[in-house]
């Protein structure tokens, strides 16, 4: 045991590490070392003489989890630290679901649905159902099927729910229940569980079978939370549930940084941690260590702004440093242009690695343009979030087979593998097949398992492949059963003809492909000699589920390092660089359009902008277009909103010669053009390029937010019923302001009550 990692801490740090008993909220700033924290803390529970199995840690991502593993081992030992609970909220659950999935009515070996699978199965049953799949679009579907299951909406109660099925009829989705019903039985005959599924049946298990709930309250004397702040419904009350028994919970987090809600996350549960546990300890860190003072500071002034936060105040001991550079371009393509050239000019001058830059987009579609002059220019990047090694086909179709092995009522899996390689089995025959199935109310493995039910529907040659497949799959699950994962997975390869396939394969492409199945099986290998060396379950069920739960930052290859990075800035939450560029800071892209319906959503966007700054060490670079291609159109832009809310202290305005101007008179000048107006002028102004005409932004839908308050308006009194294409129905509660500025308070049935900007808000009006 390392005895003085105390000494590493600063006091506030110490403090919060060392008075683990009760409930307690560690506020941790950005920057400011919750990791460290947390890692210690539970190293000192260790010192303190608590077993290992009796600490349940949780964490958002393996690799998080896995450096935290790595830390406490080094201060507490090995032989301390083994039997620790320490993982995602996702591979917990799925750990102890496997235990239990009986009573649920699963097998053990379920098998864990990815996005991908969730979406194809989604696409499937709306092909089946004679459904527009550009009115009910696969990922807008597992969306809400995603949001009602973080809400423990069953697919039946969401069926049964007047409100909820008026709501989808009036968004003109109104078979939107029965797709999730449908989706949720074809999942339970698969023994199929998605991600969402890990979280919602934690939930019933503990709901139902008080017993199981006990025994987990019993084993978890000390439950620590990390990024509580990105919590979900479903994660909040099965964290409250465990808890109660020895109340030993211990949350970090930041409030300042919830920039999840699309995902589900409430920061709710972290801003009332203190009504539901009225006698906790709240601890603050608020000193900075990745970023200059200015940044912090810069970053402190904006988000003084958003009114729902714990009171804080982050500092930094570090040097002064640069002021934010404030990056003006006439179009989206100019921007891409200067920010690749700044970047490869600060690249040589500053002799800075390619890995200390990052480019922080709204969305994904701006990566366009940037990727395109960087491979211009030859600067080396990556896209994070792209196609992941393990979404590539050859791997998808190896692992569907491994899946298929354990558990063969897999449909995805089914799906993949009945004709690959391939073996004449056509995808009218996979239809049949499939629609016996569902007439039957069987899987489409027991179907072609007993063929004597259908065969009259396909041809004796057509029988025979299909005996052939099914004979595979038996064989290799007898096969496999007690071996390691990367046995199993080196017999099925050979068996099933893949690793043939691949390895004749002559383009660059094939060869590509071929290489990375043995990069699998190297990934595989690691994983069953890490098993076994602690302990741990090396079989193919405990590999599958281990691949299912992983994410991009998980699998980030060696390859990829001392390359620029291009990410969103959800993205970027818990990354840092040296010099960071946030792009396209201008209204509607950033605060997104979406965010203007009420105030929390602005708040939530200043919050990501707040986290986006918070990622620069020495340099962040504000940049937005007066002019971006929209539609096909290039339509006139005005910048963000919070440019003008951080303090012109922090801030300055470079010229193209890279000089930088002052901020004189309270105002922010471009040096070469001594007219320019500030940024707050300009959020009321537009700039057109010389010599082209350009048109306002008009949204798809016809909707322009700078439009004066819909006519509707008039009509709207309180006690009106109204409908919100996002909320639904709703009762207006009060009314105020004046226009342009008119706010009502509305009571949505679903969403409760909202504050929302008339003008912005598009209400329609339900007359009798």
């Amino acid at each position: 045991m390392a005895a003085n990692y105390l000494n590493e801490l600063n006091e506030a740090q110490k403090t919060a590490v060392v008075n683990t008993e009760g409930p307690s909220l560690v506020i941790a700033g950005a920057g400011s070392g919750k990791t460290r924290v947390l890692t210690y803390r539970i190293a000192h529970l260790l010192q303190k003489g608590v077993p290992a199995h009796s600490v349940l840690a949780l964490t958002f991502t393996n690799k998080a989890a896995g450096e935290m593993k790595e830390r406490i081992i080094n201060i507490a030992g090995y032989d301390n630290s083994r039997y620790l609970w320490m993982g995602t909220f996702h591979s917990i659950f799925a750990r102890i679901l496997r235990s239990d999935a009986d009573k649920l009515g699963y097998p053990s070996s379920y098998t864990i649905y990815d996005s991908t699978d969730t979406r194809s199965l989604i696409r499937t049953i709306i092909r089946e159902m004679g459904l527009d799949d550009k009115v009910y679009k696969p990922s807008s579907v597992a969306a809400r099927i995603s949001a009602a299951k973080n809400n423990l909406v069953s697919a039946r109660d969401y069926a049964s729910n007047r409100s909820i099925t008026e709501r989808d009829r009036m968004a003109k989705v109104p078979m939107l229940s029965e797709i999730y019903l449908k989706y949720a039985g074809r999942c339970y005959k698969a023994g199929a569980m998605d991600f969402d599924d890990l979280l919602m049946n934690t939930n019933i298990l503990f709901r139902d079978y008080p017993e199981a709930l006990a025994k987990y309250q019993a084993r978890f004397s000390y439950i620590l939370v990390d990024e509580y702040q990105d919590t979900n419904y479903s994660q909040y009350l099965i964290i409250k549930a465990l808890s109660e028994k020895h109340r030993n919970l211990c949350v970090v987090g930041d409030d300042a940084q919830s920039i999840y809600s699309f995902r589900g996350a409430r920061i709710e549960n972290i801003l009332n941690f203190r009504n539901d546990y009225p006698d906790y300890a709240l601890y603050k860190l608020e000193r900075n260590y990745r970023s200059t003072k200015t940044i912090v500071d810069a970053a402190n002034s904006i988000i003084r702004h958003n009114k729902g936060q714990i009171s804080k105040t982050v500092y930094s001991e570090n040097i002064r440093g640069n002021r934010l550079r404030i990056m003006e371009s006439m179009t989206d393509g100019e921007e891409g242009f200067r920010i690749a050239s700044d970047i490869f000019d600060r690249s040589i001058s500053e002799q800075v690695k390619w890995e200390e830059f990052a480019v922080l987009y709204r969305t994904n579609a701006q990566s366009r343009i940037f990727e395109e002059t960087f491979r211009k220019k030859n600067i080396p990047y990556k896209i994070y979030g792209g196609l992941s090694f393990y979404e590539r086909k050859e791997i998808k179709d190896i692992l569907a087979y491994l899946r298929m092995i354990i558990n063969p009522n897999d449909e995805e899996a089914l799906r993949r593998t009945i004709n690959y390689p391939k073996r004449g089995i056509g995808k009218t025959t996979v239809d049949r097949i499939f629609e016996a199935a569902a007439g039957k109310e069987q899987t489409a493995w027991e179907i072609i398992s007993e063929p004597a039910g259908y065969q009259s529907l396909l041809t004796p040659a057509t029988l025979k492949r299909i005996k052939v497949y099914t004979d595979l799959i038996n064989s290799l699950s007898s096969e496999c059963s007690g071996i390691n994962a990367y046995d199993a997975a080196l017999r099925t390869a050979t068996a099933t003809g893949i690793m043939k396939e691949l390895k004749e394969g002559e383009t660059r492409e094939e060869v590509s492909k071929y290489e990375n199945l043995q990069e699998l099986l190297n990934a595989i290998r690691e994983f069953t000699d890490e098993a076994e060396t602690n302990g741990e379950p090396s079989g193919l069920a405990s590999y599958l589920e281990s691949v299912a739960l992983l994410t991009d930052r998980d699998t980030e290859k060696e390859e990829d390092k001392n390359k620029v990075t291009l990410m969103t800035m959800h993205s970027a939450k818990g990354l840092e660089f040296k010099h960071v560029y946030l792009a396209g800071l201008e209204e509607n892209l950033f605060p997104s359009v979406m965010s203007l319906y009420e105030d929390r959503g602005i708040e939530e966007e200043r919050r990501l902008f707040y986290v986006a700054i918070t990622r620069a060490k020495e340099q962040a670079t504000l940049s937005y277009a007066l002019n971006r291609y929209k539609w096909g159109k290039l339509e006139n832009c005005k910048p963000s909103r919070f440019l003008a809310e951080i303090d012109e202290d922090y801030i300055e305005y470079p010229d193209d010669r890279g000089k930088s101007s002052k901020i004189s008179s309270g105002r922010i000048n471009r040096s070469f053009d001594p007219g320019a107006k500030s940024i707050r002028d300009r959020q009321t102004e537009h700039r057109t390029v010389p010599g082209r005409k350009l048109k306002r932004v008009v949204s798809p839908s016809g909707f322009n937010p700078a439009h004066n308050q819909p006519a509707v308006e008039a009509d709207l009194n309180e006690g009106s019923i109204v409908y919100h294409e996002r909320f639904g129905r709703g009762t207006i509660i009060s009314i105020d302001g004046e226009a342009p500025n008119t706010t009502a308070l509305v009571n949505f049935d679903d969403s409760g009550e909202k504050k929302l900007l008339l003008r912005f808000a598009r209400l329609k009006l339900e007359r009798n």
